[in-house]
């Protein structure tokens, strides 16, 4: 069996490993446009603001490995056509500009995704750059301290980290966005705020409900107008979200309006015997039972993996996914999984929510620190759709607890009654996640 497989970081690199390992005696030939794999570009942050031990770690496989496996790895060639009927691929060697004929029995698409660029004048300037590949961090780091100044477009997780690790640098920091809040896609408006009051107390200027128009090169650095004035840095760097990498295959596919290619729950695409996954691909998001756009490394791990599951025979299903997350900035845990009220407002899914703040654990310890938590909920069914929550303390992991929720469709009232421990040092007699389920309850209960 001759299987290709298109675009190599997360997805990419995890079906290899996969299909390989439940198929070794099958030939599998991986094409990569870039020269690296498996690039964790969310610590490119860390990296710019010293917090990384060593770059190379950033990655946790290499083509050298994936040969170990036997996967023949072509790296630095570009696939140009894809002819489904013959099913064969035309690919381009960017190092000798050789085009060849790559025939193949199963296609696997993980070509992942691309910074989304607004198409305004200047975007192309050389003190305007993006936070993507192995590349940009390169570059964002060999600067970080030559610079004093640097605007970042975009306050989503990566512009949001970006703009943190620029302001411990001490640098002169600007953070527009042209949504009302940070990080407004992830969290709703009482945590955002938490994080732009942590900004302004750190220095940084947010400019926020702001559209960038244009950009100036200058010798020194470069001019950001937006539709409300005008800002100077030695840089700028575009945050301002992804893109499905599938222009290859526009109209040849069943896709979202965005080109994200829908997927089943075995990774099948819409043509037989080709497969998709990651940020090329659609995931379940399980808060609406929908196929989303959602392009997290977790879901592309889980996708691609389940590739090498499913490829010969459709065996486990995706169970889908809540789009867990979380950040840390300024030592201030954010993190969520599901819906948020303006993320079901957005997607047309009617909920209700309360917001309860508590100490983690109780006020006769020593110190304790204030956990600020949102739950959102079906009012028909009582089922929870989504849940976030910032706190000094280190709360991500109660994310992972609401994912699990979400995805085993447990109610409100489950929530409150799950048997969690209470130990003083670590929590109160009710922890914080049945507070804020109990407090759902006694609000449902009086609608």
């Amino acid at each position: 069996m001759k299987v290709s497989i298109i675009g190599c970081t997360h997805a990419g690199t995890f079906a290899a490993q996969s299909i390989l390992t439940n198929h070794p005696d099958w030939e599998v030939d991986v094409f990569e446009r870039n020269d690296t794999l498996s690039f964790l570009s969310c610590g490119i942050a860390l990296w710019v603001s010293d917090r990384v031990s060593d770059p190379q770690k950033m990655f946790y496989s290499s083509p050298e490995q994936l040969s170990s496996l036997g996967a023949q790895m072509h790296m630095q060639h570009d696939v140009l056509a894809v002819d489904w009927d013959k099913k064969q691929l035309t690919v381009k060697n960017l190092v000798s500009q050789e085009e060849f004929i790559q025939k193949y029995d199963k296609l696997v698409i993980t070509t992942g995704s691309q910074p989304v660029i607004p198409p305004v004048p200047g975007v192309d300037g050389p003190h305007v750059l993006h936070c993507k590949n192995w590349d940009d961090a390169n570059q964002l780091k060999q600067n970080a301290d030559q610079i004093q100044s640097a605007i970042v477009i975009g306050s989503g997780y990566i512009g949001a980290e970006l703009a943190e690790a620029y302001s411990l640098k001490q640098k002169d920091v600007t953070l527009i966005d042209m949504l009302p809040h940070v990080m407004a896609k992830n969290f709703d408006e009482n945590i955002s705020e938490i994080a732009e009051q942590d900004y302004r107390d750190h220095g940084v200027k947010l400019q926020l409900q702001e559209k960038v128009v244009k950009f100036e090169d200058q010798d020194n650095g470069v001019i950001v107008t937006t539709d409300q004035g005008q800002y100077q840095a030695d840089i700028a760097v575009l945050c301002v979200g992804f893109r499905p990498c599938t222009g290859l295959f526009q109209d040849q596919l069943q896709t979202l309006d965005n080109g994200a290619i829908i997927v089943d729950e075995y990774m099948q695409t819409s043509q037989p015997d080709v497969f998709a996954a990651g940020d090329a691909a659609t995931v379940q998001y399980n808060p609406t039972q929908k196929p989303d756009y959602i392009p997290l490394a977790t879901n592309a791990v889980r996708q691609g993996l389940l590739i090498g599951d499913n490829i010969a025979t459709a065996t486990h299903k995706y169970l889908g996914t809540q789009a867990t997350s979380a950040v840390e900035l300024y030592q201030r845990t954010y993190a969520g999984a599901g819906l948020t009220v303006n993320g079901a407002k957005a997607r047309g899914v009617k909920v209700a929510h309360v917001s309860v703040e508590d100490n983690y654990r109780p006020e006769f310890m020593l110190s304790t620190e204030p956990v600020l938590l949102n739950l959102i909920w079906d009012p028909q069914t009582h089922r929870i759709l989504g849940g976030s929550l910032t706190s000094k303390y280190d709360v991500s992991q109660s994310a992972n607890t609401l994912s699990l929720a979400i995805q085993n469709q447990m109610t409100i009232e489950q929530l409150a009654m799950v048997d969690f421990f209470f130990q003083p040092n670590f929590d109160k007699p009710i922890n914080y996640l049945s507070s804020v389920a109990i407090a759902a309850v006694a609000q449902q209960n009086q609608a």
